[in-house]
């Protein structure tokens, strides 16, 4: 997988995805990781990449010109058959999520435009075919953070990033639920206590805790996502058994 990141920021991008599992996993070959500064393609001889909008309003826009020229440069190192999206960090975008997640994984190449100042020119977006997408509601100082946010959670389903294959498939949001909760040493800690059932080495009845306490803390403290889990019989008649506030 090719990670293409056009900003006016690369140190942001490539200092934080070069530590810990995303750091290894480039090490490893299994991941590539490309940072393209915008204000190498500007033909303003001062490296200027922004300008005040038409029209008027507060705050610089980044100008189309820069930006266009370096995904033109980006794309010609890109092969034609490769699968290949290009996404605009935007929160007026779809939101992210582990389904999108999964979508992304399986492409070849994803480019990612950081926008700053108030957004971007239109027509970048326009010739550049960027898709926007938003990892929330809310404002950011640029779109560095949420690109490495999504190539962080694409990344990690990339098969031999993580070191068990199946590690991915068992987090939070697996089927649509929210992770059970999980014990190490010491057994005993502050007076708090690790479930008697984890330590009784019966594996089914072990997976059958796992699984109930995924569907409760779902229900505590997401129940949004209860009606697309995919549950059992067994386990529908588990979630009406529960008497949990999920009111705000």
């Amino acid at each position: 997988m090719n990670f293409h990141v056009m900003t006016l920021f690369p140190e942001q991008i490539s200092g934080f995805l070069g530590e810990s599992i995303t750091g290894r996993a480039q090490a490893n070959g299994l991941i590539q990781l490309h940072t393209y500064d915008i204000r190498d393609f500007t033909l303003d001889k001062h490296g200027k990449t922004d300008d005040y909008p038409y029209g008027g309003g507060s705050g610089m826009l980044m100008q189309v010109q820069p930006i266009y020229d370096c995904y033109r440069y980006v794309k010609r190192h890109i092969p034609d058959d490769s699968k290949v999206r290009a996404l605009y960090m935007s929160p007026k975008g779809r939101k992210f999520d582990q389904k999108m997640a999964e979508e992304l994984s399986t492409l070849d190449d994803i480019i990612f435009l950081c926008g700053h100042y108030e957004g971007v020119d239109e027509r970048a977006l326009e010739l550049t075919g960027c898709e926007p997408v938003s990892i929330g509601d809310y404002v950011l100082t640029g779109g560095e953070m949420p690109a490495v946010v999504i190539i962080d959670a694409v990344s990690r389903l990339i098969p031999g990033v993580l070191h068990g294959e199946d590690s991915s498939e068992i987090e939070t949001f697996h089927d649509g639920l929210l992770e059970y909760p999980q014990y190490s040493r010491p057994e005993v800690f502050e007076g708090l206590k690790v479930p008697e059932i984890l330590l009784s080495g019966n594996h089914g009845k072990v997976d059958e805790w796992r699984r109930q306490q995924s569907i409760k803390k779902t229900l505590e403290l997401r129940p949004d996502l209860i009606d697309e889990s995919r549950l059992s019989k067994k386990e529908l008649k588990y979630l009406r058994s529960l008497d949990i506030n999920t009111e705000s």
